[in-house]
């Protein structure tokens, strides 16, 4: 399992360069990464070097070992890539327990006791973790992976996992609470392989969005842009999905805010030519580059 807030998966262990350390300690130090990175960097220049990131607590395949890195696979993204190995751990006994939840601020920290020091930094939006006890004070135990004590989170924090009505009007509640998450996440940096809140690629936005209302996405463009039903351009609702020419790639994938005075669908959506998560008035001109709109499945 993932041990630390978020993990880095890498094309190969010679993939990181000096500028990347700090992704690759424990704790992974994200944020501060990502900011000493330039916005070139960001878009272009982790292109084959990082698959993706792995969410702390994800279970992961580990199929090789060496020299300190594990090779491993993710199934939750149908990926595989490299990691240091000592981010992460061997579930331990019971490591089943508790009621998930997902963290639902844009970061927090897990602590060692209510208010106390900091256990795990930088916990991120999206991270599903397991109450495994009752309130106390504002606090809540969560269970960590591996043979380690629970640690506390503010209960603000965190969410029930959500379980969606299969109906119609089930689906235009999820698109608008998938609209303002994505909100939630506007200015982010853009992150090729990013899927936390401190940096974010196209199809991550939507997978971490979608992630929150508890129905699970592919990760990558390619499987994406087939996901669930095929819609109009004029039959489009807040939360459907828009494939658009964007930086060099016609399947961008960007999520249905609403449409504007001018009639004109506004889109959210993680851009490396802006270099963050944006909202834009797709233009007339820009309105012949869609390449899919698609609606994705509520779950039951």
């Amino acid at each position: 399992m993932i041990a630390v807030a978020v993990a880095t998966l890498w094309a190969q262990p010679s993939a990181p360069g000096p500028e990347d350390r700090l992704a690759l300690g424990v704790p992974s130090a994200i944020r501060e990464w990502v900011a000493r990175l330039t916005n070139d960097i960001r878009a272009h220049g982790l292109k084959g070097r990082v698959r993706t990131q792995c969410l702390l607590g994800t279970p992961v395949d580990v199929l090789q070992i060496t020299d300190g890195w594990a090779q491993v696979a993710c199934p939750a993204q149908e990926t595989s890539g490299w990691l240091p190995i000592d981010q992460l751990v061997y579930p331990a006994e019971g490591d089943a327990e508790g009621v998930e939840h997902l963290v639902s601020a844009t970061a927090t920290a897990v602590r060692d006791e209510p208010g106390g020091d900091v256990a795990i930094p930088g916990v991120t939006l999206g991270t599903r973790l397991r109450v495994v006890g009752k309130p106390y004070r504002g606090w809540v135990p969560v269970a960590l992976p591996g043979p380690r004590q629970p640690g506390w989170v503010p209960q603000r924090d965190l969410a029930a996992e959500p379980v969606s009505a299969a109906s119609s009007t089930g689906v235009i509640a999820a698109g608008l609470d998938a609209v303002k998450l994505a909100q939630q996440l506007l200015e982010i940096p853009y992150l090729h392989g990013g899927v936390s809140a401190y940096g974010i690629d196209s199809p991550g936005l939507v997978w971490i969005v979608y992630r929150q209302l508890g129905i699970d996405v592919p990760r990558f463009n390619e499987a994406l842009i087939d996901i669930g039903e095929s819609v109009d351009f004029e039959d489009l609702h807040p939360g459907d999905l828009v494939f658009i020419e964007h930086g060099g790639d016609p399947k961008t994938p960007a999520i249905m805010a609403e449409r504007g005075q001018t009639d004109l669908p506004e889109v959210i959506f993680s851009s490396p030519v802006y270099g963050k998560v944006v909202v834009e008035s797709l233009k007339d001109s820009e309105l012949t580059q869609i390449t899919a709109c698609r609606r994705l499945p509520v779950r039951v």
